[in-house]
């Protein structure tokens, strides 16, 4: 194997190109990034960055220094358009035709838009700082959707002096992850300081006056933000042989055909830990799983399932989130620790028989590590909760 190709150029296809080089391959490496910058750090974009606490630069994942010493044939600016599966060879849009022996997929999501004219989205730097620059006291924003990332950027907003609504059409914000009662927990942050929160309304079109909603009820905004989640970057794989369905489809390994395995935002794959198929899109995890493929594909004969208790944060005012495992679809939330009104506790999430997640909200990081180790052993709900998380 004398020709590796990295598509993606953000944490996990950097994690995976520095895992490979540190494995001890030494042929052709070559990593594509669509984005001409080299690779960055996402998370602090709807944070730090947006709110103008730190400059971009600051972003960088390495020096241009670390990246000359993993010697890659390094294709910024260019996107993939298409993979020959067969010639084993990847087309980008520049015209080139890029050949592999292996290839790793880690081409992660884009926002998801709405119609109409105008509105912000906030993924790349360039869209977080073109956001920043507009986001002045007095000015009035409108934010699409009150998951974490759009509530992260009205939480920001506002302690810039702007004038926040979040509109979200569920009942309640993020019930359907962390469930109702810590979704209201969480949102009554942005009540009390004096964010216009409007839920059960669906946003029709985005329009230069602001947004009109599914009846007719036109919300003015001099900027709107769209948080109304991602679509995995996988239009390039049609047609060319490995299984596309909301990501790239993968086994436990990571591996999704021949020679080829995926990474990051954009793969689907099965964690036997849980026993189920999942994408996730955070920080974390994309590093993770980059290093996991690369290993898996240097050494198939070795190779280990990827399995892990996925982790994410997010900041929101004073408020520190953190969760361990895997919360959608469970069956129960119960308050092991804390308090939901003071907003200061650790909620345990049930699925099945198995205590499945853990959020922290407010608790310095050692309430919730036991819980993230009661996880990966599959600890029972009965124990975990009963007689509580075993200690590290």
């Amino acid at each position: 194997m004398r020709r590796i190709v990295v598509v993606g150029a953000s944490a996990a296809g950097l994690a995976a190109a520095e895992t490979l080089r540190r494995e001890g391959y030494d042929g052709t490496l070559t990593l594509v990034g669509d984005e001409p910058l080299a690779p960055y750090d996402r998370p602090p974009l709807s944070k730090q960055l947006l709110a103008a606490e730190w400059e971009p630069e600051r972003l960088a994942l390495r020096t241009p220094d670390d990246l000359a010493g993993l010697d890659l044939d390094l294709r910024l600016g260019v996107a993939a358009t298409g993979l020959e599966l067969t010639e084993r060879t990847v087309r980008l849009a520049d015209g080139a035709a890029v050949p592999y022996d292996a290839l790793i997929v880690a081409t992660g999501v884009r926002p998801r838009r709405l119609p109409g004219e105008g509105g912000h989205v906030l993924r790349t730097l360039d869209d977080a700082v073109r956001l920043r620059d507009r986001l002045t006291p007095g000015r009035r924003l409108v934010v699409v959707g009150a998951g974490f990332l759009g509530a992260e950027a009205a939480a920001v907003a506002w302690r810039l002096g702007c004038e926040v609504t979040l509109l979200e059409p569920a009942p309640v914000p993020l019930a359907h992850a962390v469930g109702t009662e810590v979704g209201e927990v969480l949102t009554g942050a942005h009540l009390e300081r004096g964010v216009n929160l409007r839920c059960g309304v669906t946003v029709a079109e985005v329009t230069s006056r602001g947004v009109r909603l599914a009846d007719g009820e036109l919300v003015e905004a001099d900027e709107v933000l769209v948080a109304v989640g991602s679509v995995p970057n996988t239009e390039w794989l049609a047609g060319s042989g490995p299984a596309v369905g909301d990501g790239v489809v993968c086994d436990e390994y990571c591996q999704a055909a021949r020679n080829v395995y995926a990474a990051g935002d954009v793969a689907r794959w099965y964690n036997p830990l849980f026993g189920q198929s999942m994408r996730i899109e955070h920080r974390t995890n994309a590093a993770e799983q980059g290093m996991a493929a690369a290993r898996n594909l240097l050494n198939p004969e070795a190779r280990k399932p990827f399995a892990p208790v996925p982790y994410f944060w997010s900041d929101q005012y004073d408020m520190k989130v953190q969760a361990y495992g895997y919360l959608r679809g469970h069956d129960e939330v119960a308050v092991v620790e804390g308090d939901l009104a003071e907003r200061k506790f650790v909620a345990a999430y049930r699925t099945g028989d198995r205590l499945t997640g853990a959020l922290a909200v407010g608790m310095p990081p050692k309430a919730i590590r036991q819980w993230r180790q009661a996880i990966a052993i599959r600890a029972g709900w009965r124990e975990a909760v009963g007689i509580g998380a075993p200690a590290n």
